[in-house]
């Protein structure tokens, strides 16, 4: 008894303590998050749109260019030299630009909200990788007591206390573990290589990482989660500038209504009898008669009204979806503490009770392969709970567009 409460306790404590490797470059979750911002290819990509907007700022700068025009002709005046420009009247020029950079603020929040999707993404391999190592432990844990159980099976038929049957199906659960054991380490390999390929890192190579799986964060005030997610929820920020954006051009399309005006001054030459040099001018401008960019106005009023409702759905969806991320991640934690504090350690006192009661002739193969059986089912279950509330805390931050640890 006293074996399986101290076998109980180490167990728990492995599955407490951080994998600390002998390198001092070992990454920890706060370096890992920051190696993906800096380092991840599809942020870097992502950076790019940056230049993009500036560039769509530049080309709203653009003034219309001059035409220069000449002629030739038999009659007089024989030549002529024209210079024309287009005089934007209604503040144009301004008004594109002000779309422009409300464009690259619009551009500025998706880079944002991919940095966030990155993070929640580095977090989730981060601890799968720690996962994928605990479960290849606890396989190997698995691995030692099938092997142990066999050899007393052995003991017991050498001194002819079973019979053969029971030998062969010692056999095959270690046989059968020994194969999950194997699985388990591929499993490992890629989450190794999931979790570089976020940091752009090389895929071959098992990055060192430190930090327990156990160490589960501390859940925020409800009301933290319902205030982060009014501010800075993703979909919502988006939408905000969507708005903006669209009232620019809605600024624009009335400012489009008002005729552009055209400017020419030249001069004629060579007309006999008449003169040799004479100025000229002109002067033109658009009547809006048959349209008047009415379209392109009701338009933007309706694209603006989408997005107010949008906006305002958007809220409370935001709200929702911060709250049931929150609560969803309030019972994974806890269903992780309960195999913590309680399930682990009665499974595996079972596990030893049924082995010292298998010893003694007091029970059968069966019981104890299945109480091993139960034992590793636990020890899965634990890991995977573990992992599960990681991940849930990674979506809750996602969710809500917020770091909350």
């Amino acid at each position: 008894m006293k074996a399986s409460i101290f076998t109980s306790a180490v167990w728990i404590v492995a599955m407490c303590t951080p994998l600390v490797p002998a390198q001092d470059s070992a990454l920890d979750l706060k370096t890992a998050l920051q190696i993906a911002e800096n380092n991840n290819l599809e942020l870097r990509a992502a950076r790019q749109q940056r230049a993009i907007s500036l560039a769509g700022i530049t080309i709203a700068k653009a003034f219309i260019n001059p035409t220069l025009t000449a002629s030739v002709s038999r009659d007089a005046p024989h030549e002529g030299v024209l210079l024309g420009d287009t005089f934007e009247l209604g503040g144009k020029r301004g008004k594109r630009i002000a779309i422009a950079r409300a464009e690259q603020k619009a551009a500025e929040i998706d880079i944002t909200i991919l940095e966030r999707q990155i993070r929640q993404r580095t977090r989730e391999a981060f601890y799968r990788v720690l996962w994928s190592r605990e479960q290849t432990v606890q396989a190997k844990a698995a691995l030692e007591l099938a092997t142990r159980i066999r050899d007393v099976v052995n003991q017991r038929y050498q001194l002819g206390d079973v019979a053969q049957l029971e030998v062969i199906q010692a056999e095959v659960g270690l046989a059968r573990i020994s194969a999950e054991y194997q699985v388990a380490l591929q499993e490992q390999k890629v989450a190794d290589a999931q979790f570089a390929a976020l940091l752009n890192r090389p895929l071959e190579t098992p990055l060192e990482v430190r930090d327990a799986l156990a160490e589960i964060p501390e859940r925020p005030a409800q009301q933290r989660i319902i205030d982060a997610a009014l501010q800075s929820n993703a979909e919502l920020r988006k939408t905000t500038q969507d708005l903006q954006v669209e009232q620019r051009r809605l600024e624009l399309a009335r400012a489009q209504r008002i005729p552009n005006l055209d400017l020419q001054a030249g001069v004629d030459l060579n007309a006999p009898h008449d003169y040799r040099v004479g100025p000229r001018g002109q002067v033109g401008i658009q009547l809006p008669l048959l349209y008047h960019g009415q379209g392109e106005v009701a338009e933007s009023n309706a694209r603006l009204e989408f997005l107010r409702l949008t906006l305002e759905a958007q809220k409370t969806l935001a709200t929702a979806e911060g709250l049931s991320a929150y609560f969803d991640y309030s019972a994974k934690a806890q269903e992780a503490e309960q195999y913590r504090v309680s399930i682990v350690p009665q499974s595996v006192r079972l596990e030893e009770m049924s082995e010292d009661s298998y010893r003694a002739g007091k029970s059968n193969l069966l019981t104890l392969i299945d109480a091993q059986r139960k034992l590793n089912e636990t020890r899965n279950a634990y890991l995977d709970s573990l992992f599960a509330a990681q991940s849930a805390f990674a979506a809750l931050e996602e969710s809500v567009g917020a770091a909350l640890d």
